[in-house]
């Protein structure tokens, strides 16, 4: 029990750290965000709603294709990652504390800012076990149909979907071309520390078995 507890903890905190991370971007957005914050600001621009809600809907999109094409990537953790962390980044940005922009190379400290503090909570919230996000999953199902590697379905989808957002007038500009560079790398690291710690903790909770000393 304490251990599934941990794990939704973990989960919670990485969600609320990646909502968080893109909120920070957004304020900044005119260097260039994540291609799918360019389609989600692009449909927030053109169509209302809220950037968080337009992330939502794609999110919940890309699990109904999921649904019919690899399901075995759906989870619980994937409706809380589609449903959650939307509205947990329309909240930073509702609260109006985050740095607002200053047209200086400031904007891209603030940035990489928030590119790490995504990247840390992706790791975190992924490493708790508890499903892939709908665009993982979604790449997921496009790799194993086909048979392209991982990372080249991440580079079609996500290729397709910045263009979609640029056509759209989303804010395409240098830091989308590396974020995945830098954010990538914090992903990883992130992830391997905190399924570290998750297994560590995993351990500790164990009962021990009193037989194995007699």
């Amino acid at each position: 029990m304490l251990v599934k507890a941990f794990q939704y903890v973990l989960f919670f905190i990485g969600l609320t750290l990646f909502g968080l991370g893109n909120a920070i971007a957004v304020k900044v957005k005119y260097v260039g965000l994540h291609p799918w914050e360019v389609l989600n600001v692009a449909l927030y621009e053109h169509f209302g709603l809220t950037i968080g809600t337009w992330g939502v809907i794609c999110g919940l999109v890309l699990i109904s294709i999921s649904f019919f094409t690899a399901r075995r990537y759906i989870s619980v953790g994937t409706f809380l990652n589609a449903l959650l962390i939307g509205p947990i980044m329309d909240f930073f940005l509702w609260l109006n504390i985050l740095p607002e922009a200053t047209n200086s190379w400031i904007d891209y400290l603030i940035l990489l800012v928030a590119i790490v503090i995504a990247g840390i909570g992706g790791g975190m919230y992924v490493a708790a076990g508890l499903g892939a996000g709908p665009r993982d999953g979604f790449m997921l199902s496009i790799s194993n149909k086909t048979k392209l590697s991982v990372s080249q379905a991440r580079m079609l989808v996500e290729s397709f979907v910045l263009i979609i957002g640029f056509i759209l007038g989303g804010p395409v500009f240098i830091a989308t071309f590396v974020y995945t560079l830098i954010q990538s790398p914090v992903f990883q690291k992130s992830l391997v520390l905190f399924t570290s710690l998750g297994e560590l903790y995993k351990n500790k909770k164990k009962p021990i078995r009193e037989d194995v000393y007699l």
